[in-house]
C-alpha cells in the first residue's frame, strides 16, 4: 500500500472510532435495517438496463475535489450535479463522502440522491463494517470495496454484510494481481482504476488489457482518466460497457451536458 493509501487508511479507522463513540455499531445497525426497503434503488439493474439497450452504463460522480488535484469544482451544488446528470444519461451516481482528502461528505449523498431517482455510490475507502452500516443509514444503494486496501476474506465479509442490507458492491481492482481476490465476490461489478492509486499514473491501458482475463457474467466499469470522445470511443469499441467518471464532468459548466457531450454526440 502506497503512502497516501496507508495514509487515508489510518484516517478512516480514526474517524471510525470517533463516529462509533458518537453512535454505537448496535445504534447504527438499527438504524440501517429501519430504512424503508421500498426506497432502495436497483444499482446494477440500472447499469444492466442501458448495457441491455446497447447505451454506455454511466455512473457519473458528484466530486468536488482530490488529493492529487486539489479542488476540481469550485461551484458545487451536490442536487444541481445530480439533477444534470439524471438529465443527460446517467444511469446511476457516485459521491465522495470522504471529508479530510476529496472534501466530501455525507451530506452530500443525501442531497444528491433526494434532487433525482437514481441509484447511487457511496464513494469512500471501506474498511469496516460500521462503514457499510453507515452507507445504509445514509440512503447508498451500492458501496464501494477497493482490493489495494482489503483482503480477499475482508472483502468477503464487507460484502456478505452489504447484500443482507440490500446494498450493491462494485469492486475495485487496478491490476491482475489484485483480480483472483475481487472474483472470489458475489457482485456482479467489477471496477478497473486506471489510475494506480500507489502512483497517481493513469493508464487506459489498464482495462483495456485485462479485458481477456474477465469472465462474461462480470460487468466491467473502468474508472479515471477518461477525458474525451477519443477516449470513450477506444473503450466503447473494445467493448467496456461501464464507466466511472468524475472529473472530467466536474471540470465542465454543466456536468450532464459535457456527458451527454462525451458519450452522445453522435446521436444528435
Amino acid at each position: 500500500m502506497s503512502n497516501i493509501l496507508e495514509k487515508i487508511v489510518a484516517v478512516k479507522r480514526e474517524e471510525i472510532a470517533a463516529a462509533q463513540a458518537s453512535v454505537p455499531f448496535a445504534e447504527l445497525r438499527l438504524t440501517a435495517e429501519s430504512r424503508d426497503p421500498a426506497d432502495a434503488r436497483d444499482f446494477v439493474g440500472a447499469l444492466r438496463a442501458k448495457q441491455a439497450a446497447g447505451l454506455p452504463a454511466i455512473i457519473a460522480e458528484v466530486k468536488k475535489a482530490s488529493p492529487s488535484k486539489g479542488v476540481i469544482r469550485e461551484h458545487f451544488v451536490p442536487a444541481d450535479i445530480a439533477r444534470s446528470y439524471a438529465s443527460n444519461g446517467a444511469a446511476c451516481l457516485s459521491v465522495l463522502t470522504d471529508v479530510q482528502f476529496f472534501q466530501g461528505g455525507m451530506p452530500y449523498l443525501k442531497q444528491a440522491r433526494a434532487a433525482c431517482n437514481l441509484p447511487v455510490l457511496r464513494k469512500d475507502f471501506i474498511v469496516d463494517a460500521y462503514q457499510v452500516l453507515e452507507a445504509k443509514a445514509m440512503g447508498a444503494d451500492c458501496i464501494l470495496l477497493i482490493a489495494a486496501i482489503l483482503s480477499a476474506e475482508q472483502m468477503q465479509d464487507l460484502e456478505a454484510l452489504a447484500l443482507s442490507l440490500g446494498l450493491a458492491v462494485l469492486v475495485e481492482i487496478h491490476g491482475r494481481d489484485e483480480l483472483a481476490a475481487a472474483l472470489t465476490l458475489k457482485t456482479p461489478l467489477l471496477g478497473i482504476n486506471n489510475r494506480d492509486l500507489r502512483t497517481f499514473d493513469v493508464s487506459l491501458r489498464t482495462t483495456l488489457d485485462m479485458l481477456a482475463d474477465l469472465p462474461e457474467d462480470r460487468l466491467v466499469i473502468t474508472e479515471s482518466g477518461i477525458a474525451n470522445h477519443d477516449d470513450v470511443t477506444l473503450l466503447r469499441n473494445s467493448g467496456v460497457p461501464g464507466f466511472l467518471i468524475g472529473e472530467a464532468f466536474m471540470r465542465a459548466p454543466e456536468p450532464g451536458v459535457e456527458l451527454a457531450r462525451l458519450f452522445f454526440a453522435s446521436q444528435h
